[in-house]
């Protein structure tokens, strides 16, 4: 399925799809945040969260609002989506630089589990919610496995210790790393699958990597600071690496803090779904932008044939649709994933992107404010020229659609693609 052509009246007043939910629904529509000039130093407003409704004007979050609308149940999403927003409150300016061995504050296992509930939600429609706390049972008795087998190393020096911790968890349990940048392998990105089939990406290695240490520190077990190497390769994995002195403000980039494995736990899932794949030279935005400026492109003269076929083709299977195909992304989780890097409120382009896809599936007045909201909260100095270039190409046309004349998309709401209820497989 994709979206409708509905407005943001249609669903401002939503009634709740069950009764049973009356209590998550009280926490939506979601407010945002105001992004600090800083990012990655700001520190997570719980209202950011666990708001109560908005007042006129705020800027809401569409996904769940309008997958209720057509009759689909998002009770579990939603209950997932606020177990998700429990756990980055927790982010304070401290907890967001440190580094995910000795952080105490977030449970990024739970955070990362309620992130795979929340789609598993969204694209198998189960009555039964992903079982969270089986799978945080699982995780722990990998951290009790290793004490059995390798209780010995407690008493050895740190390299040894991590030589041992290494051996147990790519060789005697097997996890390996894979490459998750296409949908075929999605089940890499999850925590759940990754804990199930023991094959994931760098993000989910590194996560049960962290879960690991912090449960032996917990445990007091572990006495020395150990912070974990995350690869720029496509081949490796995550290793330990031994640090002689604590430190919580983390100075080198290829050690992963609490902020940063969130961040890229949820890119690797916005890329993966993401609707235009063709082309990964250029940003996930610029794909959706020239599929969404006629076709154009940003280089008419190095412009291929295929280039346009397949921009050609992602706007055909939303207006037909079709919510996902196999290489070829998938509309629900690409938004999923943008409105929870919205929420954990890191990068100002993440409004930009949210808001590009919203123009692909009609939702008009709201791309335009997410994408002025952008424009007044992005980083001087740090944005391409091309890409604010459509940007602004993108805002001139919402403006123009909006204000045509007797433009009411209320008359074509059942052509809209969100209530043709048909899967691709």
């Amino acid at each position: 399925m994709a979206f409708a052509w509905i407005s943001s009246k249609t669903f401002t007043n939503l009634p709740s799809s069950t009764t049973s939910s009356s209590a998550i629904h009280s926490l939506y529509p979601w407010k945002l945040c105001k992004f600090n000039r800083n990012p990655s130093r700001r520190g997570a407003n719980c209202s950011s969260c666990k708001c109560g409704l908005s007042s006129t004007g705020d800027l809401k979050f569409v996904l769940h609002d309008a997958l209720d609308l057509v009759g689909l149940s998002t009770t579990h999403a939603r209950a997932a989506r606020v177990g998700f927003c429990s756990q980055i409150e927790k982010l304070s300016d401290i907890e967001r630089e440190t580094s995910i061995t000795v952080n105490k504050g977030v449970d990024l296992g739970r955070a990362a589990l309620h992130i795979a509930a929340e789609d598993d939600s969204l694209i198998s429609h189960s009555s039964v919610p992903l079982p969270v706390d089986d799978f945080i049972e699982r995780l722990n008795s990998l951290s009790m496995g290793y004490c059995s087998h390798y209780g010995s190393s407690f008493r050895s020096t740190p390299e040894n210790f991590l030589d041992c911790l290494e051996r147990y968890l790519y060789v005697n349990k097997g996890f390996r790393r894979t490459n998750a940048r296409n949908q075929i392998e999605q089940r890499a990105l999850y925590l759940n699958s990754v804990l199930t089939h023991r094959s994931g990406s760098v993000s989910m290695l590194s996560l049960i990597y962290s879960e690991i240490l912090k449960m032996l520190r917990m445990w007091d077990v572990l006495n020395f600071d150990v912070e974990i190497f995350f690869p720029d390769g496509s081949h490796s994995s995550p290793r330990g690496y031994y640090r002689k002195q604590t430190s919580k403000d983390s100075d080198n980039s290829h050690i992963m803090t609490s902020q940063s494995l969130l961040v890229e736990i949820l890119k690797d899932l916005k890329n993966a779904f993401w609707p235009f794949q063709l082309d990964n030279s250029i940003s996930p935005f610029a794909r959706a932008a020239q599929a969404a400026q006629c076709f154009t492109g940003f280089n008419d003269s190095e412009e291929s044939a295929l280039g346009l076929a397949s921009a050609k083709a992602a706007r055909h299977r939303m207006q037909r649709g079709v919510w996902t195909s196999v290489r070829f992304g998938d509309m629900r989780r690409a938004l999923s994933a943008c409105e929870r890097l919205i929420l954990l409120g890191t990068d100002p382009k993440e409004l930009r992107d949210y808001g590009v896809l919203l123009y692909h599936c009609g939702f008009y007045e709201e791309s335009l404010q997410y994408l002025k909201f952008y424009q007044v909260t992005k980083q001087s100095g740090a944005t391409n020229d091309l890409e604010e270039d459509a940007v602004n190409k993108l805002i001139i046309r919402l403006n123009l659609i909006l204000m045509e004349e007797g433009w009411s998309r209320q008359a074509d709401i059942k052509k809209g693609t969100l209530f043709k209820n048909s899967e691709p497989w």
